[in-house]
């Protein structure tokens, strides 16, 4: 069985003290990770914590190490597998442009060489209309029978729409979820397209943790630095699409926001998003679908993220945790 990282069992164990969050871990890594293989071996060998930890702390920090043993073992028990920020494996896309905002770590089940291929992300209405999800499944239809993989969340409407039709045409889909992947259930809609080769299940949360309203908007933040593009479908004027929208805009990730006959008046996110720098999605004349040359062009354009050799996603190669030997 694969021996689990300190790094990874420390960042568990830190998310168990009071008080300690992200910037805490960031913190601490800066002072001990480039000297030492972890922050524990940073205590082991002298170095005092007093400065950045209370010493209440430090003691939960020391307690919580057996629970969260535990649990990592369970993991990979469950074939889970954990990228941490400060692995070479994690992707470099999420670094690049959350930077320390960018989740700790990721547990991910299913195909994990998906993390790091060529992807558009959707996010949309729960209750799009049947204009709306027509709109998302062609293009997901299109860039799916591309090779492009398709990125969303696990909700009803818009979501569900984008995966299955990732699926049914052959293509791959990651499913970034807003909970702890201990949560995760393969629903109905979705079971009899199923392929756990062709898709990706990630959570940036501790494996127990329930759903919440500031976990699905964390998580949006995942999808959008995960995709090359995003295209957004029915976002009302306030709530999760609309901020994902405004969210892509900001770190610069090109973003389609439909508008078309018949669009609910709901809806109204899409148009001031076409005000403040999205684009336009226009209609085909000669085959009558979505026009994605473009999308097609940003998408294949090369960046400074890892190239994995999609026919080779041995744990060797990429160097995380999880797989059992």
């Amino acid at each position: 069985m694969t021996e689990i990282k300190p790094a990874i069992l420390d960042i568990f164990s830190l998310l168990g003290v009071k008080g300690v969050g992200p910037a805490k871990i960031h913190s601490l890594w800066k002072i001990s990770g480039e000297s030492y293989k972890s922050f524990s071996d940073f205590m082991a060998k002298g170095a005092s914590l007093e400065k950045h930890l209370k010493s209440n702390q430090i003691l939960e920090f020391e307690e919580a190490r057996d629970k969260s043993l535990q649990q990592l073992s369970q993991l990979m028990e469950d074939d889970i597998t954990i990228v941490d920020y400060f692995s070479n494996s994690y992707p470099s896309r999420l670094k690049n442009i959350l930077g320390e905002k960018a989740p700790l770590f990721l547990m991910v089940k299913g195909n994990i060489c998906l993390l790091y291929k060529k992807s558009v992300g959707f996010c949309g209405s729960r209750k799009a209309s049947e204009k709306g999800i027509a709109t998302a499944s062609d293009c997901a239809e299109q860039l799916a029978g591309q090779g492009v993989n398709i990125n969303s969340g696990y909700a009803s409407g818009i979501d569900m729409a984008t995966h299955r039709t990732a699926l049914n045409a052959g293509g791959t889909t990651t499913i970034v979820l807003p909970e702890g992947i201990n949560q995760f259930r393969i629903k109905k809609q979705i079971e009899d397209l199923w392929d756990w080769d062709r898709v990706c299940v990630v959570s940036e949360f501790l494996p127990n943790l329930p759903w919440s309203v500031r976990n699905a908007m964390q998580r949006n933040n995942t999808i959008i630095a995960l995709s090359k593009v995003m295209i957004l479908i029915e976002a009302g004027a306030t709530g999760g699409s609309i901020a994902a929208g405004k969210k892509s805009l900001e770190v610069g990730v090109p973003l389609l926001a439909p508008v078309y006959e018949g669009l609910p008046e709901s809806a109204i996110g899409n148009r001031q998003l076409l005000e403040q720098g999205a684009f336009r999605l226009h209609k085909s004349k000669s085959t009558g679908r979505a026009h994605l040359d473009w999308v097609f062009d940003v998408a294949n354009r090369t960046d400074e993220t890892q190239k994995l050799d999609e026919k080779d996603d041995s744990e060797e190669q990429l160097g995380l945790f999880g797989k059992k030997k």
